[in-house]
């Protein structure tokens, strides 16, 4: 076979390859060195500074998680804008995810302002582990925050709720139907003494809660904002606001609640069943799942026979099916 001079002219040098080779153990020594040294020093905070570095262990936790769920919550949006999906056709699990996600950046959002002068963030730290339950959202609470935050959150919208039945049982006393009156005060009288009632009693009181005295643009005021303390929402705004984003809320959850019906109860995972009982009234964070699959199926029953112009027997719902449950199972 003839030599052919191009051969030589055009092959490789060996160089080009050994060079791309080489110019990539630096670079893997630096990874390695970088790694090296964080270990070391998370293994000297965790001997030295134990409070510290349960801290900071959460926080890089914390992160990892949210930015995690941030490129799912990307993935979900850009699918929905592919295929023109609404929120209310998703699935129970990424409908609840957008939902969450979106009331964690509005909480986070301060947090971020504070950060823009120069040094601030140092401020903010500071402020951020003084203050966890007020500043940090939910990726950044330990577990044994989560639970005592959760309670606490909880307590808060509790003391609302003796005001819901009281508001309700005042209203019950407007209502020119005999029968009807005596319907909603046993109702609500059944709740004060301690038991809970059935869903058969609430849905026999539906069409009470679309016009007057009931329905959300027909409630007092004074009863709305106590109904957004049930939802976590601030009861500071003009009225014709308060019944907007309240109705906005309820309808959403109803929407979560027809999503969860077409999943089924019983493919929640326990963390899940715990977070769905949770939003709907009930303080979740010291029941068996067992028990909370229970409630959540008590209230699909009401909430998936209900109608959109019904919102307003949701809102107090939750209250009713929360306050006496599991300690009264009788009705």
């Amino acid at each position: 076979m003839a030599f052919n001079p191009l051969l030589k002219t055009f092959r490789p040098p060996a160089y080009q390859f050994s060079a791309k080779a080489n110019s990539k153990k630096p670079l893997s020594a630096l990874v390695s060195k970088v790694k090296y040294m964080n270990e070391k020093y998370k293994k000297y905070l965790e001997r030295t500074f134990p409070r510290f570095y349960q801290l900071y262990s959460s926080f890089l936790k914390g992160f990892k998680i949210f930015f995690s769920e941030a490129k799912e919550i990307r993935r979900i949006k850009g699918n929905m804008s592919r295929k023109n999906i609404k929120f209310h056709q998703l699935p129970y699990r990424e409908m609840e995810r957008l939902r969450q996600f979106r009331r964690d950046v509005i909480k986070a959002i301060p947090v971020g302002i504070l950060s823009l002068p120069p040094f601030a963030n140092y401020l903010v730290l500071l402020l951020m582990y003084l203050f966890p339950r007020q500043l940090l959202i939910r990726h950044f609470w330990t577990s044994k925050q989560q639970a005592e935050f959760l309670d606490t959150y909880h307590n808060m919208r509790k003391e609302a709720y003796t005001e819901v039945v009281d508001g309700l049982m005042q209203l019950s006393h407007s209502l020119a139907d005999q029968q009807l009156r005596k319907q909603m005060l046993d109702l609500c009288k059944k709740v004060q003494e301690g038991f809970h009632p059935d869903i058969k009693d609430l849905k026999a009181a539906r069409t009470l809660f679309v016009g007057h005295p009931f329905g959300i643009q027909r409630l007092r005021v004074q009863q709305v904002k106590v109904l957004s303390r049930v939802l976590f929402l601030t009861p500071r705004l003009p009225s014709l606001f308060l019944r907007y984003r309240l109705q906005n809320h309820l309808s959403e959850l109803h929407h979560l609640d027809q999503a969860m019906l077409k999943l089924g109860v019983g493919e929640l995972s326990d963390e899940e069943a715990q977070a769905a009982c949770y939003i709907r009234g009930l303080n979740s964070v010291h029941l068996s799942p067992l028990l909370c699959r229970l409630w959540l199926t008590q209230w699909l029953t009401l909430s998936c026979s209900l109608k959109d112009s019904e919102a307003s027997l949701l809102a107090h719902g939750m209250v009713l099916l929360s306050t006496n449950f599991p300690s009264s199972s009788k009705g």
